[in-house]
Protein backbone atom coordinates (compact mmCIF):
# COMPACT_ATOMS: atom_id res chain seq x y z
CA UNK A 1 0.00 0.00 0.00
CA UNK A 2 1.17 3.59 -0.59
CA UNK A 3 2.46 5.51 2.22
CA UNK A 4 0.51 8.57 0.58
CA UNK A 5 -2.70 6.65 0.73
CA UNK A 6 -3.75 9.35 2.91
CA UNK A 7 -6.26 11.43 1.26
CA UNK A 8 -10.08 11.28 2.26
CA UNK A 9 -12.02 13.12 -0.71
CA UNK A 10 -15.08 15.09 0.31
CA UNK A 11 -16.59 15.02 -3.16
CA UNK A 12 -19.58 17.19 -4.44
CA UNK A 13 -20.71 19.03 -7.98
CA UNK A 14 -21.07 22.36 -6.79
CA UNK A 15 -23.05 23.83 -4.52
CA UNK A 16 -24.13 20.66 -3.30
CA UNK A 17 -23.34 20.88 0.49
CA UNK A 18 -19.50 20.17 0.31
CA UNK A 19 -19.13 23.43 2.74
CA UNK A 20 -21.48 22.53 5.34
CA UNK A 21 -19.74 19.38 5.71
CA UNK A 22 -16.51 20.58 5.88
CA UNK A 23 -17.87 23.02 8.61
CA UNK A 24 -19.08 20.15 10.75
CA UNK A 25 -16.82 17.80 10.36
CA UNK A 26 -13.61 20.55 11.11
CA UNK A 27 -15.99 21.41 14.60
CA UNK A 28 -15.92 17.45 15.21
CA UNK A 29 -12.61 17.71 16.35
CA UNK A 30 -12.41 20.59 18.11
CA UNK A 31 -12.73 20.17 22.22
CA UNK A 32 -15.75 20.73 23.39
CA UNK A 33 -16.93 24.08 23.41
CA UNK A 34 -14.84 25.26 20.64
CA UNK A 35 -15.55 25.93 17.16
CA UNK A 36 -13.96 26.80 14.02
CA UNK A 37 -14.38 30.08 11.95
CA UNK A 38 -15.73 29.30 9.18
CA UNK A 39 -12.66 31.47 7.77
CA UNK A 40 -10.61 28.81 9.17
CA UNK A 41 -12.29 25.91 7.40
CA UNK A 42 -9.36 26.20 4.97
CA UNK A 43 -7.06 25.00 6.97
CA UNK A 44 -8.62 21.60 8.30
CA UNK A 45 -9.81 20.54 4.63
CA UNK A 46 -7.09 21.07 1.38
CA UNK A 47 -8.86 21.23 -1.82
CA UNK A 48 -7.18 20.20 -5.12
CA UNK A 49 -7.15 23.59 -6.38
CA UNK A 50 -5.01 25.16 -3.94
CA UNK A 51 -2.96 27.23 -5.49
CA UNK A 52 0.64 26.35 -3.68
CA UNK A 53 0.78 23.09 -4.12
CA UNK A 54 1.05 23.76 -7.87
CA UNK A 55 3.46 26.47 -7.21
CA UNK A 56 5.70 23.79 -5.32
CA UNK A 57 4.93 21.11 -8.40
CA UNK A 58 6.18 22.93 -11.32
CA UNK A 59 8.82 25.03 -9.00
CA UNK A 60 7.76 28.84 -9.68
CA UNK A 61 4.20 30.58 -9.69
CA UNK A 62 1.64 28.05 -11.68
CA UNK A 63 0.21 29.51 -14.61
CA UNK A 64 -1.20 27.10 -17.09
CA UNK A 65 -3.05 28.13 -20.41
CA UNK A 66 -4.23 24.64 -21.37
CA UNK A 67 -5.55 21.71 -19.74
CA UNK A 68 -2.54 19.69 -21.09
CA UNK A 69 -0.30 22.27 -18.77
CA UNK A 70 -2.76 21.82 -15.69
CA UNK A 71 -3.62 17.88 -16.11
CA UNK A 72 0.63 17.36 -16.14
CA UNK A 73 1.37 19.31 -12.59
CA UNK A 74 -1.84 17.74 -10.82
CA UNK A 75 -0.32 14.49 -10.03
CA UNK A 76 2.58 16.04 -8.32
CA UNK A 77 0.52 18.46 -6.58
CA UNK A 78 -2.03 15.88 -5.37
CA UNK A 79 1.03 14.09 -3.86
CA UNK A 80 2.00 17.17 -2.25
CA UNK A 81 -1.64 17.73 -0.94
CA UNK A 82 -1.53 13.69 0.34
CA UNK A 83 1.81 14.38 1.51
CA UNK A 84 1.37 17.55 3.57
CA UNK A 85 -0.51 16.32 6.57
CA UNK A 86 0.19 13.34 8.57
CA UNK A 87 -2.16 9.85 8.53
CA UNK A 88 -5.19 10.76 6.89
CA UNK A 89 -7.16 14.11 5.73
CA UNK A 90 -9.55 15.74 4.16
CA UNK A 91 -9.49 17.25 0.75
CA UNK A 92 -12.23 18.77 -0.97
CA UNK A 93 -12.77 18.11 -4.61
CA UNK A 94 -15.32 18.58 -7.37
CA UNK A 95 -13.65 16.61 -9.79
CA UNK A 96 -14.94 13.77 -11.31
CA UNK A 97 -13.01 10.53 -10.88
CA UNK A 98 -11.69 9.22 -14.51
CA UNK A 99 -8.57 9.92 -16.41
CA UNK A 100 -7.73 12.40 -18.78
CA UNK A 101 -5.11 12.06 -21.06
CA UNK A 102 -4.13 9.35 -19.67
CA UNK A 103 -3.96 10.96 -16.03
CA UNK A 104 -6.04 9.82 -13.25
CA UNK A 105 -7.76 12.71 -11.41
CA UNK A 106 -8.36 10.78 -8.25
CA UNK A 107 -5.18 8.88 -7.83
CA UNK A 108 -5.75 5.29 -5.95
CA UNK A 109 -2.47 5.44 -4.93
CA UNK A 110 -3.21 8.55 -2.58
CA UNK A 111 -6.69 8.14 -2.11
CA UNK A 112 -8.11 6.75 1.56
CA UNK A 113 -11.43 6.59 0.64
CA UNK A 114 -13.67 9.17 -0.49
CA UNK A 115 -17.40 10.76 1.19
CA UNK A 116 -19.56 12.02 -1.66
CA UNK A 117 -22.34 14.55 -1.20
CA UNK A 118 -25.38 15.11 -3.73
CA UNK A 119 -28.01 17.34 -3.93
CA UNK A 120 -30.92 17.33 -6.17
CA UNK A 121 -30.60 19.17 -9.65
CA UNK A 122 -33.45 21.04 -9.31
CA UNK A 123 -31.85 23.07 -6.28
CA UNK A 124 -28.70 23.11 -7.81
CA UNK A 125 -29.23 25.05 -10.43
CA UNK A 126 -30.52 28.41 -9.05
CA UNK A 127 -28.01 28.52 -6.26
CA UNK A 128 -25.11 27.37 -8.99
CA UNK A 129 -26.10 30.10 -11.73
CA UNK A 130 -25.96 32.47 -8.01
CA UNK A 131 -22.53 31.59 -7.44
CA UNK A 132 -21.45 31.62 -10.81
CA UNK A 133 -23.19 35.10 -11.93
CA UNK A 134 -24.94 33.54 -14.48
CA UNK A 135 -28.73 33.06 -15.83
CA UNK A 136 -30.31 30.16 -14.90
CA UNK A 137 -30.37 28.74 -18.68
CA UNK A 138 -26.54 29.18 -18.59
CA UNK A 139 -26.18 27.16 -15.25
CA UNK A 140 -28.25 24.49 -17.40
CA UNK A 141 -26.19 24.50 -20.09
CA UNK A 142 -23.02 23.38 -17.85
CA UNK A 143 -24.89 21.10 -16.09
CA UNK A 144 -25.78 19.10 -18.85
CA UNK A 145 -22.82 19.50 -20.29
CA UNK A 146 -20.07 16.22 -20.35
CA UNK A 147 -17.24 19.14 -21.04
CA UNK A 148 -18.11 21.38 -18.49
CA UNK A 149 -15.09 23.03 -16.40
CA UNK A 150 -14.27 25.60 -14.55
CA UNK A 151 -10.83 27.44 -14.76
CA UNK A 152 -9.13 29.61 -11.72
CA UNK A 153 -7.31 32.77 -13.49
CA UNK A 154 -4.28 30.56 -12.69
CA UNK A 155 -5.53 27.55 -14.71
CA UNK A 156 -6.09 25.31 -12.41
CA UNK A 157 -9.42 23.31 -13.21
CA UNK A 158 -12.08 21.45 -12.18
CA UNK A 159 -13.66 18.83 -14.32
CA UNK A 160 -17.22 18.45 -13.10
CA UNK A 161 -19.01 17.34 -16.28
CA UNK A 162 -22.96 16.46 -16.47
CA UNK A 163 -24.48 16.50 -12.80
CA UNK A 164 -25.65 12.81 -13.57
CA UNK A 165 -22.14 11.61 -14.87
CA UNK A 166 -20.57 13.50 -11.73
CA UNK A 167 -23.07 11.73 -9.41
CA UNK A 168 -22.67 8.30 -11.17
CA UNK A 169 -18.97 8.36 -11.31
CA UNK A 170 -18.90 9.11 -8.10
CA UNK A 171 -21.00 6.75 -6.71
CA UNK A 172 -20.13 3.91 -8.77
CA UNK A 173 -16.80 4.64 -8.09
CA UNK A 174 -13.64 2.09 -8.33
CA UNK A 175 -14.82 -1.29 -6.88
CA UNK A 176 -12.98 -1.64 -3.29
CA UNK A 177 -12.86 2.23 -2.51
CA UNK A 178 -14.04 2.86 0.52
CA UNK A 179 -16.63 5.32 0.30
CA UNK A 180 -20.06 6.69 1.96
CA UNK A 181 -22.45 8.83 -0.03
CA UNK A 182 -24.46 11.44 1.53
CA UNK A 183 -27.95 13.05 0.32
CA UNK A 184 -28.41 16.73 1.10
CA UNK A 185 -31.58 16.69 1.47
CA UNK A 186 -31.41 13.63 4.09
CA UNK A 187 -28.73 16.21 5.78
CA UNK A 188 -31.14 18.85 6.52
CA UNK A 189 -34.06 15.75 7.40
CA UNK A 190 -32.44 13.30 9.53
CA UNK A 191 -29.38 15.41 10.56
CA UNK A 192 -28.34 12.91 13.59
CA UNK A 193 -29.19 9.96 11.88
CA UNK A 194 -27.07 10.77 8.71
CA UNK A 195 -24.16 12.16 10.38
CA UNK A 196 -23.92 9.42 13.07
CA UNK A 197 -23.82 7.21 9.83
CA UNK A 198 -21.04 9.27 8.49
CA UNK A 199 -19.14 9.11 11.36
CA UNK A 200 -19.82 5.15 11.86
CA UNK A 201 -17.89 4.95 8.33
CA UNK A 202 -15.19 7.22 9.24
CA UNK A 203 -14.99 5.33 12.66
CA UNK A 204 -15.23 7.41 14.80
CA UNK A 205 -17.12 7.95 18.48
CA UNK A 206 -20.44 9.13 18.40
CA UNK A 207 -21.56 10.62 21.33
CA UNK A 208 -25.11 11.87 20.59
CA UNK A 209 -25.68 14.49 23.36
CA UNK A 210 -22.23 16.24 21.34
CA UNK A 211 -23.66 15.31 17.80
CA UNK A 212 -26.24 17.68 18.65
CA UNK A 213 -24.24 20.38 20.04
CA UNK A 214 -22.10 19.81 16.84
CA UNK A 215 -25.58 20.04 14.34
CA UNK A 216 -26.73 22.90 16.29
CA UNK A 217 -22.82 24.96 15.36
CA UNK A 218 -22.83 24.02 12.41
CA UNK A 219 -26.21 24.29 10.74
CA UNK A 220 -26.90 26.47 8.11
CA UNK A 221 -28.57 28.86 10.00
CA UNK A 222 -25.22 29.37 12.33
CA UNK A 223 -22.52 29.91 8.94
CA UNK A 224 -25.22 32.68 7.80
CA UNK A 225 -25.09 34.47 10.94
CA UNK A 226 -21.41 33.83 10.99
CA UNK A 227 -21.24 34.80 7.28
CA UNK A 228 -22.85 37.96 8.12
CA UNK A 229 -20.41 39.02 10.99
CA UNK A 230 -17.28 37.89 9.44
CA UNK A 231 -17.82 37.46 6.42
CA UNK A 232 -16.77 34.35 3.98
CA UNK A 233 -13.33 34.35 2.23
CA UNK A 234 -14.59 31.55 -0.28
CA UNK A 235 -17.60 33.76 -1.40
CA UNK A 236 -16.54 34.91 -4.93
CA UNK A 237 -16.71 39.00 -5.33
CA UNK A 238 -20.10 39.37 -7.04
CA UNK A 239 -22.14 37.02 -4.43
CA UNK A 240 -24.02 39.06 -1.84
CA UNK A 241 -24.08 35.99 0.35
CA UNK A 242 -22.76 32.62 0.41
CA UNK A 243 -24.90 30.77 2.64
CA UNK A 244 -28.11 32.11 1.07
CA UNK A 245 -30.77 29.75 0.82
CA UNK A 246 -29.41 26.72 2.11
CA UNK A 247 -32.80 24.55 2.35
CA UNK A 248 -34.55 21.92 -0.18
CA UNK A 249 -37.12 22.92 -2.26
CA UNK A 250 -36.61 26.38 -3.28
CA UNK A 251 -36.63 25.27 -7.17
CA UNK A 252 -40.20 25.30 -7.34
CA UNK A 253 -39.80 29.26 -6.82
CA UNK A 254 -36.28 29.65 -8.39
CA UNK A 255 -36.71 27.59 -11.81
CA UNK A 256 -39.51 28.06 -14.40
CA UNK A 257 -41.21 25.06 -15.44
CA UNK A 258 -39.18 24.67 -19.07
CA UNK A 259 -36.42 25.05 -16.65
CA UNK A 260 -37.55 22.24 -14.55
CA UNK A 261 -38.52 20.32 -17.55
CA UNK A 262 -34.94 20.51 -19.29
CA UNK A 263 -33.60 19.00 -15.92
CA UNK A 264 -35.84 16.39 -15.33
CA UNK A 265 -35.37 15.35 -19.10
CA UNK A 266 -31.52 15.22 -18.85
CA UNK A 267 -31.42 13.68 -15.87
CA UNK A 268 -34.10 10.94 -15.39
CA UNK A 269 -32.83 7.77 -14.77
CA UNK A 270 -30.61 9.45 -12.07
CA UNK A 271 -33.51 10.99 -10.36
CA UNK A 272 -35.32 7.80 -11.08
CA UNK A 273 -32.25 5.84 -8.77
CA UNK A 274 -31.56 8.92 -6.17
CA UNK A 275 -34.43 11.19 -5.97
CA UNK A 276 -37.56 8.80 -6.88
CA UNK A 277 -39.97 10.67 -4.55
CA UNK A 278 -39.01 14.36 -6.21
CA UNK A 279 -40.90 12.41 -9.81
CA UNK A 280 -43.98 13.42 -9.26
CA UNK A 281 -43.66 16.75 -8.45
CA UNK A 282 -40.68 17.42 -10.74
CA UNK A 283 -43.39 15.91 -13.39
CA UNK A 284 -46.35 17.87 -12.71
CA UNK A 285 -44.54 21.13 -12.35
CA UNK A 286 -42.69 20.13 -15.66
CA UNK A 287 -45.97 19.87 -17.35
CA UNK A 288 -47.13 23.46 -16.89
CA UNK A 289 -43.98 23.82 -19.39
CA UNK A 290 -46.86 22.47 -22.09
CA UNK A 291 -49.71 23.99 -20.81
Amino acid sequence: MSALRRIIWLASFPKSGNTWLRSLLANYFQPPGTTVPINQLGQFTLSDTRQHFFDQAVGMPFQAQTVDAWIAARPKALELIAASKPGHHFVKTHCQPGRVKGVDLIPPDITAAAIYVMRNPFDVAPSYARHMNVSVDAVIDRMTDAMATHGSSHGIMEITGRWDDHVRNWTDATPGLPKHVLRYEDMLDRAEEVFGGLFTFLHLPIDRRRLGTLLESSSFSSLQRAEARDGFRERPPHMGQFFATGGAGGWREALEPRQAARLREAFLPLLERWYPEMLDATGAFAERAEA
